[in-house]
């Protein structure tokens, strides 16, 4: 079995972290976000990955010099220009000459999902597209799935206002695809799978969809990223866990560290870390208090830094006091 992961965004939501590394790269519990969803991937039969990017391969092929992931196979698939979801799953599938059913995953994604299942339940039902589905507490915003008895999808409603909702089911971004939905996407064009190409199928009864509990998150955005990386600490994923503090991170004896992932070659003095991500080569200086954040760069002695985002060339003077604030601001040209 064959995988196409879309990891062609912007991360513009995650800025300023992906200001310096691209957003599949940033670690969840000290494992970068693609090696983690490859890996699940591969406990599902998937023996070969290609990941369609929309930048550059380079740090990608740094990362995994051999051409491996997690013992998958990797290629990298980069768009001349940016093609949308369908687009890109178009590019990538001819570029890897994907001729059978294959899987398709966009690369925020993090989940316990069994992947073979769906396959199962994709050919069970002749389906030629589906995609699977999880339940949310209030589904307005997102794009909601409705479906019949057999699993047959009826229709979409995007955005659906409070209350409105056909279901709680929205589209959790991996789906099962035959070669045939290809055909239905123009090539060279930029097409969204969600908005263009699966109600083309659906209309022909060929878009079925599976949904389940499994553990399930986002990781696009500052709070649910900081999220995926507590959620390991608190042992709520099926397979993955980690450590708090990386091997090479260095941490004051007097230090306060609790619900904390701190990563590879940071550095905190006797500083107070709770509920929070410092990234590989963070420094929290003497005094200083950090809660409910993720930094990158430096926090300086006796500053205090709650619910904000401290990018890579972020600096947070001493003595000074963050709420809410993302630093440095992020480009919106």
């Amino acid at each position: 079995m064959r995988a196409v992961v879309l990891v062609g965004g912007f991360g513009t939501r995650l800025r300023p972290l992906t200001s310096t590394v691209p957003k599949p790269m940033l670690p969840v519990g000290h494992v970068p976000i693609i090696e983690r969803l490859v890996t699940n991937l591969g406990r599902s039969g998937v023996t070969e990955v290609t990941l369609a990017l929309g930048f550059k391969p380079e740090p990608f092929v740094a990362a995994f010099p051999d051409g491996q992931c997690a013992g998958i196979a990797l290629r990298y698939a980069v768009e001349p220009e940016p093609l949308d979801t369908a687009g890109a799953i178009r590019f990538a599938a001819e570029f890897a000459g994907i001729d059978d059913t294959f899987v398709v995953v966009n690369g925020d994604i993090l989940t316990d999902l069994d992947v073979s299942a769906l396959v199962e339940f994709h050919r069970a039902h002749g389906a030629e597209a589906t995609i699977h589905l999880i339940g949310v507490p209030d589904p307005s915003a997102f794009g909601v799935v409705a479906l019949d008895d057999d699993g047959k999808v009826d229709r979409f409603v995007e955005k659906p206002a409070p209350g409105t909702a056909p279901s709680n089911l929205i589209n959790a971004g991996t789906y099962v695809l035959e070669p045939s939905v290809l055909q239905r996407i123009p090539a060279g064009v930029k097409v969204s799978i969600e908005r263009a190409t699966f109600p083309l199928v659906a209309a022909d009864g060929g878009l079925f969809a599976m949904a389940t509990d499994d553990y399930w998150i986002d990781t696009g955005r500052p709070e649910l990223y900081l999220q995926a990386n507590l959620d390991l600490l608190d042992q709520v994923r099926r397979h993955d866990r980690c450590e708090p503090v990386h091997a090479s991170a260095q941490v004051a004896d007097e230090a306060v560290v609790e619900r904390a992932v701190i990563g590879e070659h940071s550095l905190v003095g006797a500083a107070t870390v709770r509920n929070s991500v410092l990234l590989p080569g963070a420094v929290v200086d003497d005094g200083a208090v950090v809660t409910d954040s993720v930094v990158m760069g430096r926090v300086g002695t006796g500053a205090v830094v709650h619910d904000s985002v401290i990018g890579a060339d972020g600096v947070v003077a001493p003595g000074e006091h963050l709420s809410g604030v993302r630093r440095p601001a992020p480009d919106t040209t």
